[in-house]
C-alpha cells in the first residue's frame, strides 16, 4: 500500500515539474505595466467609492 501511494505521489510531483516548464512566464516589463494598471484602476475605484460615501453621508445628514 505504501508503496503505490509513493508511486503515484512520485508521478504526480513528475507531472507538475513537466507542467510549470512548459509555462510561459510573463516577462518583467509585463508584469510592471500590469502591475501600474491594477494600481491606477484602485486607485480610481477607491476615488469613486470617497465620493459615494460622502454623497451618501451628506444625504443621510439631511434626511436625519
Amino acid at each position: 500500500m505504501g508503496s503505490k501511494w509513493l508511486k503515484s505521489s512520485r508521478l504526480f510531483f513528475d507531472q507538475v515539474m513537466q507542467e510549470t516548464r512548459r509555462v510561459v512566464w510573463p516577462t518583467q516589463r509585463d508584469v510592471v505595466f500590469t502591475s501600474i494598471i491594477v494600481f491606477i484602476i484602485a486607485a480610481m475605484f477607491s476615488i469613486f467609492l470617497f465620493f459615494v460615501d460622502q454623497v451618501v453621508v451628506g444625504s443621510l445628514r439631511l434626511v436625519l
